[in-house]
């Protein structure tokens, strides 16, 4: 048992310092991205933002949606009822926007999600002169600059798209809180340059003639998820998405552990349904990592107990949990860098992702069988079950 322990010690040393690699590559494609001018392309853009609920903060980020510095846009608030307790704040907000901000009411979804919906309506009443769309989510603020920064490389014709990702910052410093936002970091790097990337739903940009070309609102019909059937049209059409690391996007996060559960067990069961391929790879990368540590932690305490040298197991299970956390510490150096508006909470939570974001991997563990276990999701208040990429059945909301 030591024997094949030491090989799968070694193999995961190999992965690791692989890891760490593609990690300062990813580190010097965010660097030369941060200084890359967005260009002159500025057609008329509509910033579409579905809503659902109060949050923490939503005032703000409904704010951020109406200030950039792009002055050709106007900005889309969707609710899907004018029940939505999010009316009042997205009133408030319009009233106070110097861009043109509008309310679209969507209605009920039938067969897809709520979001998938709210974003079909609105873009089915948008007048015909709007060029580009970009999704936005109102649990995001972007800077100022980001609007600009997104539509800009559009302006290549053989782009697809262009998308970015967010990056939770804890509001609390409750363990869930922490956990949620360690769990989400690695995703990050998950898009790079010259990768097959996949869009984000929370900020993504396409050109309206793409758009329409690749069926999007037919892939959205029966969907649960906006942005892995946005990918699934792309790749079919055979469009690349341009990853954006200088649009990265915060979100504030405040969760208790039933709300950790609930998002990282969606996120894993829809992944499932939508990407099987990427669900697979990360299944058995995570297992894998899992078992070497567990089986060297195991063997270490057997040598402690029976009084015999351990150092060398102990060296051996160490080292893997150093390389990650080593993998977390460049990734929260260049996130602060990449959000110098928020560098004094990305620093102060750094620990977060190089201590906490080690034991990440068991959480995905327990998430991926939640995703063979069950198909169906909870998701703002509606109960969904995923039966397919195109297929969506509304429990109960």
């Amino acid at each position: 048992m030591e024997e094949l322990f030491q090989v799968f010690a070694v193999v995961q040393i190999l992965i690791g310092l692989y890891l760490i690699v593609q990690a300062l590559q990813w580190r010097g494609y965010a660097r030369r991205r941060m200084l890359t001018d967005p260009g002159f392309y500025a057609p008329k853009t509509a910033v579409l933002c579905p809503c659902k609920g109060v949050e923490p903060g939503l005032d703000q980020n409904l704010n951020a949606l109406c200030e950039f510095n792009h002055k050709n846009y106007e900005v889309f608030f969707i609710l899907a009822t004018e029940s939505d307790p999010a009316l009042s704040v997205v009133k408030r907000v319009m009233a106070q926007s110097k861009v043109k901000a509008h309310l679209v009411i969507a209605g009920i979804p039938e067969g897809c999600a709520e979001k998938v919906n709210n974003l079909r309506a609105a873009i089915e009443q948008l007048p015909e002169d709007f060029e580009v769309l970009v999704f936005a989510d109102s649990d995001g603020r972007p800077g100022k600059g980001w609007l600009q920064r997104m539509v800009g490389p559009l302006g290549n014709s053989k782009l697809g798209a262009t998308t970015t990702m967010r990056w939770f910052i804890p509001k609390a410093g409750n363990a869930a809180s922490l956990l949620l936002a360690a769990w989400n970091a690695p995703v990050v790097t998950m898009l790079g340059e010259n990768r097959k990337n996949f869009c984000w739903g929370g900020g993504t940009a396409i050109r309206r003639s793409i758009f329409d070309q690749i069926g999007v609102l037919d892939e959205w019909r029966g969907s649960v998820s906006d942005d892995y059937s946005l990918t699934i049209a792309l790749e079919r059409s055979n469009y690349p998405i341009q990853f954006l690391p200088e649009c990265l996007t915060a979100s504030f996060v405040q969760t208790d552990f039933a709300g950790l559960i609930e998002f990282s067990n969606r996120q894993m069961i829809i992944t499932r349904k939508y990407s099987h391929k990427m669900w697979t790879t990360a299944f058995a990368t995570h297992v894998f990592f899992c078992f070497t540590i567990l089986l060297g932690v195991w063997l270490t305490l057997g040598k402690v107990i029976a009084t015999l040298p351990a150092l060398g197991l102990a060296a051996l299970t160490f080292f893997p949990l150093l390389l990650a956390a080593i993998r977390g510490a460049l990734r929260a150096a260049t996130v602060a860098d990449l959000l110098p508006a928020y560098r004094p909470q990305i620093v102060a939570q750094s620990w977060v992702y190089v201590v906490v974001g080690v034991f990440v991997p068991f959480l995905y563990i327990l998430n991926f069988l939640a995703s063979l276990a069950t198909r169906k999701i909870y998701w703002r208040g509606v109960r969904y079950e995923v039966i397919s990429p195109q297929q969506t059945r509304i429990l109960s909301s």
